[in-house]
């Protein structure tokens, strides 16, 4: 009977509660309300209860592990992978995998609910970044074009809308972002010759508000970046990374994927505006209010939807709202926010494949670096300079923290055609290099870099940083590493069983600070002071 006693007690002791709106425009403390924590993309917590000086007591928490059943597995593979940055509202966690939510007790791992989205009609399953909410409802997509919405009580369906045509070969996989009465979507598809755009759904209806692409319209002075209007309409951009936002500009911004055909850019001669770029509209129109191209005419797969960080800073001497990207080609760029106009280009890795930076702050292709049917050397891979796992900024240190890869490909083309469809070619893997860099947003310099050990280029880790003076990596052994924000020096790390296949989160419980991470098909919770053991063994009778 005791240990019932314990069951009811951990079910009973968090009454889920509505997301106030005022948490998403605070630094994330107690909860962590969307998927970088809150608008800026900064990715950096207040809380220091875990901090340098105790890292090493830092213990396992709590496991959880998905089940979502035979054949359900998300992330293309056997197993499932939690690419997913869960959200922490009222002492619940929300997380995803394609086709799946779940609501898990943050302080135990109790699993509360699971929904399963059965009416799926395929879609490319190779990952779902998460959910967004807003009061009592949740919202997230599915591979197979839909935005669905449950309540967050108990993971009831309310209703879904298609937000894109699976039979044109999208598919959905970004987490929603709610700015005051808006939805926002994304949408996901590079295998075929369509555009990219990103939409505002109505929260209580789901009703579309607004759509807007990733291409001009005929006409206007941008659609001179295409040959024609065809190239144009077909030309890609895909929007498959959240936004971020800044409430005083009334702005979101967010990144665009690579133009159509990926590789063979023969047949589409220009910029290829607005794929490859920094996009800010206004959330209440879709207007387009400025745009920045980090990588014009961009023939290696280099989409520049890595999240665009926003923070208040100095440069010159001069306080500026300014927003920093590091881009999947290798460059870092550092923008005014509210007009779009570069205020620093340098590369955070170093890359072969421009001659130097133009007027605007833009790269330079260089033409000998072009796909060619019999290759060309290229550095970064395809892979990119960074991939989608988020960035961290921390104002404290001033530091913009990227986990990145240096490596070389061979880029070939097998379609020369003059109007090439699909990819129209690919890359073959050379020598790579992993590492942590920390940037100086007012100079660009490598303030200090950690080199991961091995022959890996393919990290797939976000990044925290916090007031306890930690940055938190997943590195190309498995381990969760935790280093010095200012120098790059290693303080702890654990073993996972898998690589870390999310960004970091943390949040604070009655006291206690909880670090979360996901690796493969697992929730890895670690805390110095953890529940008490009866919590932790009622979560653990109660999932068998």
């Amino acid at each position: 009977m005791k240990y019932v006693f314990f069951l009811f007690l951990s079910a009973s002791l968090w009454p889920q509660a509505a997301l106030d709106p005022a948490k998403l425009l605070q630094p994330p403390t107690d909860t962590w309300p969307t998927y970088n924590g809150d608008y800026s993309g900064q990715r950096y917590s207040t809380l220091a209860k875990i901090n340098a000086s105790n890292v090493n007591s830092l213990a396992l928490a709590w496991v959880y592990r998905v089940n979502p059943g035979p054949d359900q597995a998300g992330g293309g593979r056997n197993t499932p992978v939690i690419k997913s940055t869960p959200l922490e509202i009222d002492g619940v966690l929300y997380f995803t995998i394609p086709d799946h939510v779940w609501a898990v007790d943050a302080r135990t791992g109790r699993e509360i609910w699971h929904y399963e989205w059965k009416n799926s009609k395929g879609g490319w399953h190779i990952g779902n970044r998460g959910v967004g909410v807003l009061g009592n409802w949740l919202y997230f997509e599915t591979p197979d074009c839909n935005l669905v919405s449950l309540n967050l009580k108990d993971g009831k369906e309310r209703w879904h809308k298609e937000i894109c045509d699976l039979n044109q070969f999208y598919y959905a996989s970004v987490a929603p972002v709610i700015v005051k009465n808006h939805v926002i979507t994304g949408v996901s598809g590079d295998d075929l010759d369509i555009p990219g755009y990103i939409e505002s759904h109505d929260p209580i209806t789901g009703d579309l508000q607004w759509r807007w692409y990733t291409h001009p319209q005929p006409g206007e002075p941008e659609a001179a970046t295409w040959p024609s209007v065809e190239a144009m309409m077909h030309g890609g951009g895909m929007t498959w990374v959240p936004s971020t936002y800044d409430p005083e500009l009334n702005l979101i911004y967010f990144g665009t994927g690579n133009p159509q055909p990926v590789i063979a850019g023969k047949g589409r001669k220009g910029d290829n505006l607005y794929t490859e770029c920094i996009i800010a509209l206004d959330p209440d129109t879709g207007k387009l209010k400025w745009y920045f191209q980090p990588s014009p005419h961009d023939t290696h797969d280099w989409d520049a939807v890595q999240t665009p960080v926003l923070f208040d800073g100095e440069i010159d001497g001069e306080k500026r709202k300014l927003l920093a990207q590091a881009s999947r080609n290798g460059w870092f760029f550092v923008l005014d926010r509210t007009n779009g106009k570069c205020v620093l280009t340098a590369e955070f890795v170093k890359t072969n494949w421009a001659t130097g930076v133009n007027e605007k702050g833009q790269p330079i292709p260089n033409p000998q670096k072009e796909p060619k049917l019999d290759g060309a050397l290229v550095s970064p891979n395809q892979g990119g300079g960074v991939n989608w796992p988020p960035p961290s900024f921390n104002p404290e240190t001033g530091l913009f923290y990227v986990n990145a890869a240096r490596a070389f490909s061979v880029f070939y083309l097998y379609d020369d055609d003059d109007k090439p469809e699909g990819w129209g070619g690919n890359d073959k893997g050379g020598w790579s290099e992993a590492m942590l860099q920390a940037i100086d947003y007012k100079t660009g310099k490598i303030r200090w870099s950690h080199k991961w050990p091995g022959n890996g280029a393919g990290v797939r880790s976000g990044l925290l940083s916090t007031a306890g003076k930690l940055l938190f990596a997943g590195d190309t052994n498995q381990n969760l590493v935790a280093l010095d924000p200012a120098n790059g020096k290693p303080l702890w790390h654990v073993g996972l069983h898998a690589s870390m296949s999310n960004g970091p989160i943390t949040y604070e419980i009655q006291g206690v600070q909880y670090l979360l991470v996901a690796a493969g098909d697992s929730l890895y919770a670690f805390a110095i002071n953890s529940p008490p053991p009866e919590l932790r063994f009622a979560s653990l009778v109660e999932r068998k």
